[in-house]
């Protein structure tokens, strides 16, 4: 036999378990258990389409052609079935006709090696796979063979896992499987090629051959290592356009023909043939979909519509939009949707097809709605999809709490199924007005936890579902699922956080963890954060983002990885560790988080200045980045700030299309670096960045719909302009203990002096105290004003409202309250404060007096070289010219220069902008 290879490049799967992994959320047909149905040989029914884990039992008849002396039966003693005798026979046979034989010996020698694998329930094990391929090292196709041999004999093979590639395959063994491939697809090309059109070839051959193409392909034969493969699939599209438009053919056309040739075409996209690169496999899938609306329409058709064949036909169209198909462009897409939808519900409901729906027809049905409406199917504007979701959802409780199906919910399946829910809600599917809704939800957390806590189920958990479930349980929370209220949610959160830890440490599974299932983990964990999940209180949560940060750090600085850090999950990986600080993750304790930060910032900056990346930089991620960047305050260095900058804020003024929330967070973290760059350099002058805030600012107010954060904003920007504030925002007040303290203090040392308290100026937010004899605020910062209330690093809302303070010509003390935690301490910062306004201070305790200058110039040293704060208070101050309403009144005391400050909120969260919102990620 020809040893070629064809160029065949194969990965390894393990033995009876093809298991991959699905793409970004949640993939329904990756993975699984053997799929096997029987060929027929010419009229007998075509083998059911293989889902995911499961099979699905079909006839195992022989050919109508073949009588009943030459009629395959199912054989039990492997060793008996392939003798050499047997194989002897055959190359006899081949070799007396020549030419002229048809192949039909050899068609039925593969078809028995089908019958055992079916029989058996499962493919070749291994070695029985050895065993078989010696004798295959003569068995070849003649030109005489018949499209009928060659698509029984290719079709029986690959179902039977004659070509499946072993973890440990030997050499020549995969030369041989290779050599009896191409000897196979060299004729079925050209016949396909052949002109005119042979007369043999049929839309039940075609659909065998391209289910076996799509077969092998799915377990790991790429096709671009394989110009075989391609060219028999190129060979065969024209010819299903061909048979699926011609008159006479479609009555061939039955619905189970359809669904198996829509799976195959799907499932050769979904690993690699590029749809806008085969122009012959959009107007295959076109002529296909007119037979699914008009089969799925038709009184006479509709019955033979069965559960399988209508999930198989969804998840085909599900995957194409997947991969770029759009709903919006391609009519007959949304029509076939819209004919095969009555059908869910109607099968669903129905006494006879109930017990049809098996847990992997149901998972993979709601997979699919899910994934449509996640491409763009509207809920509201699909009045069959919700009644065929509410149908799905009863079967999934049912099948949930029953004792024989438990164990058919494996981890993918469940997993699968709670990415749906979690889609389909927060595409606006309400939790509170669809109750079988959470009742699904209730039933599969159960699950969750019990097989994320069982021993034999651990291996099981791979990264992929391990982030695609805790995703899914974010996404709910994030939808209004209450974490109090729901138990079994803490429960299951809690038992997948050990395999997040476990896998994320593991030598041989931290390789497996790549840049979307990091991304979607902290998102997901920074969501459940945001959502209440307390940091301090959960310590399995701190362990998994100690152990997924390093990972970060890796991945961003890898070359072989760098093409995975796509812009959504770059900007989401930002966002969660944002957000993650902001709820009490320490920069300084948690070990490469800094680095991480960096790592992604850079990844940042690379792909907003890349033009070919730039483009995919969308406004929610842009908001979101300026958002996130912005809140970390003094944690990033001003230079490494200003490169994220100067990268994104093109593309602001470039796109139109900002949402109101992406206005403002943009707006607010604008602001928040042109403060930080006045802080630093303090000067005066304006910042380019400054047209950039008038434009974001003239598009808040012209879409301003009396929303609070948006007054806040706009209040904040208006002054910053030094324009007039087109809202009048109000703000809460809270006077903390430790500020009434000192107030009352500071009254009692000077009593000639006026203070006012909790005044907004300029309809800024309020400060704590005011001197207004002395054109200075005082604000007593808690630890909300510091990236991680470290009482150090501070947050960019506590900046922005010094910076702004600042312009309209105050002197800003900042006094951290733990500089306020007794009376000496308090005595202290007044006695700085009393130097600051020529007061001499007072005499008390240990501590000296000290002259007005000495003092001055103590309050303006923050840190020294290791970072230990020596002062008690901290003045920031700025001249300011113009005259404005509730702006202080001019000063002229000489005063130094002030040394730049790391610190920066109030002893209790006070509304300062922006910058105390709870935003959402993207995902």
């Amino acid at each position: 036999m020809d040893r070629d290879t064809a160029g065949i490049s194969w990965k390894y799967t393990t033995s009876g378990n093809n298991y991959k992994q699905p793409d970004n959320h949640a993939d329904t047909a990756r993975s699984g258990r053997y799929r096997h149905g029987t060929v027929r040989q010419a009229n007998t029914p075509l083998p059911s389409i293989p889902m995911r884990n499961e099979f699905y039992h079909t006839s195992d008849a022989c050919s109508a052609h073949y009588p009943p002396k030459h009629s395959v039966k199912p054989v039990y003693d492997f060793n008996a079935l392939i003798t050499q005798e047997k194989m002897d026979w055959l190359v006899r046979i081949s070799a007396r006709y020549g030419d002229r034989y048809d192949g039909k010996k050899h068609g039925q020698f593969a078809s028995s090696i089908k019958q055992y694998t079916s029989a058996s329930k499962r493919p070749l094990h291994h070695s029985e796979q050895r065993q078989l391929i010696p004798l295959l090292h003569d068995f070849k196709a003649t030109p005489g063979w018949t499209w009928q041999s060659l698509t029984t004999t290719l079709h029986s093979f690959t179902s039977a896992g004659v070509f499946t590639p072993y973890k440990y395959t030997d050499e020549w063994v995969k030369e041989t499987q290779a050599a009896l491939l191409s000897t196979l697809l060299d004729p079925v090309i050209l016949k396909c090629n052949q002109k005119p059109e042979a007369r043999d070839i049929d839309a039940q051959g075609i659909a065998n051959l391209l289910w076996a193409v799509a077969k092998l392909v799915d377990n790991g034969l790429a096709l671009e290592k394989t110009p075989r493969l391609k060219a028999a699939v190129a060979a065969l599209l024209p010819h299903v356009k061909t048979k699926a438009e011609a008159k006479e053919e479609k009555d061939h056309f039955k619905p189970q023909e359809v669904a198996n040739l829509l799976w195959a075409v799907t499932k050769l996209v979904d690993n690699g043939l590029e749809l806008e690169k085969t122009p012959k496999i959009i107007e295959a899938v076109a002529a296909l979909l007119r037979h699914v609306k008009t089969k799925a329409e038709s009184k006479e058709e509709k019955d033979h519509f069965n559960p399988q064949h209508i999930a198989n036909l969804l998840w085909a169209v599900a995957k194409l939009v997947d991969n770029g198909l759009a709903l919006e462009k391609t009519p007959k897409l949304k029509e076939a949707v819209a004919a095969l939808l009555p059908h869910v519900k109607t099968k669903a409901e129905s006494k006879e097809d109930k017990d049809h729906f098996n847990t992997q027809g149901t998972s993979n049905l709601l997979w699919a709605v899910a994934k449509l409406v996640d491409n763009g199917l509207a809920l509201e504007k699909t009045p069959k999809l919700k009644a065929a979701v509410a149908a799905l959802l009863c079967h999934v409780t049912t099948k949930a709490k029953s004792k024989e199906e438990q164990d058919h919910f494996n981890t993918q399946g469940t997993a699968n199924l709670l990415w749906a829910l979690a889609t389909l809600v927060d595409s606006g599917l309400a939790l509170e007005k669809t109750p079988k809704l959470k009742e699904a939800v209730a039933v599969l957390l159960y699950h969750v936890k019990t097989k994320a806590e069982s021993k034999e189920e651990k291996d099981h958990f791979i990264s992929q579902h391990i982030a695609n479930l805790l995703w899914a349980v974010a996404k709910l929370v994030d939808n209004g699922l209450a974490l109090e209220k729901t138990p079994k949610l803490k429960d299951a959160v809690a038992a997948l956080l050990r395999h997040v830890k476990t896998k994320a440490e593991s030598k041989e599974e931290k390789d497996h963890f790549n840049p979307q299932h990091i991304a979607n983990l902290l998102w997901a964990v920074a969501k459940l954060v945001d959502n209440g999940l307390a940091l301090d209180k959960t310590p399995k949560l701190k362990e998994a983002v100690a152990a997924l940060l390093p990972l970060v750090k890796t991945k961003a600085g890898s070359k072989e990885e760098k093409e995975h850090f796509n812009t959504q999950a770059t900007v989401n990986l930002l966002w969660a560790v944002v957000t993650l600080v902001d709820n009490g993750l320490e920069l300084e304790k948690t070990a490469k988080l800094k680095e991480a930060l960096a790592a992604l910032l850079y990844h940042v900056t690379a792909k907003a200045e890349s033009k070919e990346e730039k483009d995919l930089f969308i406004p929610k991620h842009i908001a979101n980045l300026l958002w996130a960047v912005a809140k970390l305050g003094e944690a990033i260095e001003l230079n490494l700030v200003q490169s994220t900058f100067d990268s994104l804020v093109d593309r602001i003024s470039e796109n139109p299309q900002f949402s109101q929330q992406g206005i403002r967070m943009s707006l607010w973290g604008v602001m928040v670096f042109c403060a930080r760059f006045y802080l630093d350099s303090g000067s005066n002058d304006k910042n380019p960045l400054e047209k950039l805030i008038g434009e974001l600012f003239s598009r808040l107010e012209n879409t301003f719909s009396g929303n609070t954060e948006d007054q806040y904003i706009l209040a904040m920007a208006a002054s910053w302009l030094g324009r007039a504030c087109p809202v009048v925002p109000h703000y809460r007040t809270n006077i903390s203990q430790t500020q009434s303290t000192f107030r009352d203090q500071l009254r009692s040392s000077l009593p000639s002096l006026s203070i006012e308290e909790e005044k907004s100026l300029n309809s800024l937010p309020p400060v704590d105290l005011r001197l207004p004899d002395y054109n200075m605020v005082i604000d007593v910062q808690g630890p909300f004003h510091y990236v991680n209330g470290d009482f150090k690093t501070r947050n960019g809302s506590t900046l922005l409202k010094i910076a702004l303070l600042q312009k309209l010509g105050f002197e800003v003390i900042e006094i951290p309250v733990n500089k306020l935690d007794n009376h000496n301490s308090m005595k202290i910062v007044i006695d700085q404060i009393k130097t600051r306004l020529a007061i001499p201070p007072e005499a008390h305790g240990s501590v000296s007096p000290k002259s007005g200058e000495e003092s001055a110039d103590e309050a303006y040293v923050t840190a020294d070289e290791g970072g230990q704060f020596s002062d008690d208070c901290y003045f920031t101050a700025e001249e300011h010219v113009e005259e404005q309403t509730d702006k202080p009144k001019k000063r002229n005391r000489k005063r130094k220069k002030p040394v730049k400050t790391h610190n920066g909120d109030n002893d209790r969260r006070k509304l300062q902008g922006f910058g105390t919102q709870k935003t959402k990620g993207s995902t």
